[in-house]
């Protein structure tokens, strides 16, 4: 018998509820047996100095220590509710939130928890074997904080699916594990998810990218009318912070160094670059433009009525809804969507009811943008004339209205001939991906030592120094 509160912190009255209980005594042990298959690679004996959340109180939820990964305390919380909270947005506007599910939303629902549900293992099947090249201890202890996150964030939706569906969602958490990153026959459910992460370089951009996709979702989702979904979401959000932290520093640490040395040693050309052993700032874009295309298709069609059906239900509202001046109810409003016509991209305004997938993913440009541009001071303050810069969002998309076009980063259209003709100019070739890893040979274990192709960061975890001994190799 699981002693609840010492094993599942949490702050769902988890001790209380029995049928609950007997659900997840048969969940945990599989999530474990999952853990162990697909976790990070030939660390379950390691002790790392990670932040377990206890509470959603500020001093509850970062309590940090060293522990094991399989014994990390993965918890269930939620922003405590207010009795007064409404549906903000949709057809039900002005009613009280919804604390059960509605039974003619009930399908939708869990569609819904399960997508956002199943990114969660996905992100951690990906990142499986970068712990054995990690540049630092720091940077080591920082994946595998990302990776126990991502586990409690799968713990959280397969909560609600447990606590809120019956036995459908039992069925839904057991195949929460049953799929994998990758796999041919039974592949994660969104794209992005089943693409390798095969060096640190494509870790840091895909924790800067698409975590803030999962930003974005889980703020969409922060706003549902269903109430412990909403709450659910809220928590989440404060880790999800820590992941992009991960991923803006990670990237530009990397920008860092590699103009280090170009300074230092007057270089101008890649190839001079790589042969000192840091990332040439062609690569960094090749890969920035990648994973900004990749993530940008998770928002989905440009155009979609399921959209406008999560919307008008009340179940997934717009990038911080209630801070927004209109009617929320988007009856009679319109929204600008690009398509490719006659060889050329136009815009057209489309009902805003459709758009909200283009509408999130236009907030998210602009959040991405500013994230860039701090890369580029890094850039700018070392005198160096070089510019990274994000593609048109037509570049490299397989879902939506430029699905099937090849536009060029500057968002011309092109034949499919004159794309492949430039595609290695423009995402990650082969070769790059062989130098990139070429540098990730073996980890660097010893406290306070860096890899060469990375600067150190500005400060350590939790105010240790830089020389602290984040993980203890057992």
């Amino acid at each position: 018998m699981i002693n609840y509160t010492e094993k599942i912190p949490n702050n769902v009255d988890l001790g209380r509820d029995r049928v609950l209980q007997r659900a997840l005594e048969h969940w945990q042990p599989a999530f474990l047996g999952w853990w162990y298959d697909m976790g990070p690679t030939e660390s379950r004996n390691y002790d790392v100095y990670l932040r377990t959340a206890i509470s959603v109180e500020p001093d509850g939820w970062a309590q940090f220590d060293y522990i094991k990964m399989p014994e990390y305390r993965w918890g269930i919380f939620l922003q405590p509710r207010d009795e007064r909270r409404q549906v903000n947005f949709g057809t039900h506007k002005g009613q009280p939130a919804w604390q059960d599910v509605p039974g003619e939303y009930r399908s939708t629902l869990r569609r819904i928890i399960v997508t956002q549900g199943d990114t969660e293992p996905a992100s951690v099947e990906q990142q499986k074997m970068l712990g054995l090249s990690c540049p630092s201890l720091y940077d080591l202890r920082n994946i595998f904080q990302v990776n126990v996150e991502e586990g409690r964030h799968l713990w959280a939706m397969v909560y609600l699916l447990h606590r809120y569906f019956g036995r459908d969602g039992r069925e839904e958490a057991e195949a929460l594990l049953a799929r994998r990153s990758g796999d041919t026959d039974n592949p994660r459910i969104l794209g992005a998810f089943n693409e390798p992460t095969p060096d640190w370089l494509a870790f840091y951009m895909f924790t800067f990218f698409t975590d803030r996709d999962g930003k974005f979702q889980l703020c969409a989702l922060a706003e549902s009318g269903f109430d412990p979904l909403a709450r659910t979401c809220r928590f989440m959000l404060t880790e999800e912070a820590h992941h992009m932290f991960v991923g803006e520093t990670g990237v530009g640490r990397i920008i860092q160094r590699t103009c280090e040395v170009m300074k230092e040693k007057k270089l101008e050309t890649p190839s001079d670059v790589r042969a000192l052993g840091v990332i040439d700032l062609q690569t960094i874009q090749k890969y920035l433009n990648f994973h900004y295309s990749v993530t940008l298709d998770l928002y989905g069609s440009d155009v979609s009525s399921n959209a406008a059906n999560y919307f008008t239900s009340g179940l997934k509202g717009r990038f911080r809804e209630t801070k927004l001046e209109d009617d929320h109810v988007l009856i009679d409003a319109f929204y600008p969507v690009s398509e490719v016509v006659g060889g050329k991209i136009v815009t057209k305004n489309v009902p805003a009811l459709t758009a909200l997938n283009e509408r999130l993913r236009d907030d998210y440009i602009d959040e991405i943008a500013d994230g860039v541009s701090r890369w580029q001071r890094v850039i700018d303050q070392a005198g160096i004339p070089f510019r990274l810069t994000l593609p048109h969002k037509g570049f490299h998309r397989e879902i939506g209205n430029f699905a099937g076009h090849f536009i060029s980063p500057e968002g011309e259209v092109l034949t499919e001939e004159a794309w492949k003709k430039h595609e290695f100019e423009w995402v990650p070739s082969p070769k790059d991906y062989e130098f990139v890893q070429s540098l990730m040979s073996g980890r660097v274990a010893e406290p306070g030592k860096f890899a060469n192709w990375i600067a150190p960061p500005l400060r350590g975890v939790n105010n240790q120094p830089l020389n602290f001994e984040y993980v203890r190799f057992n």
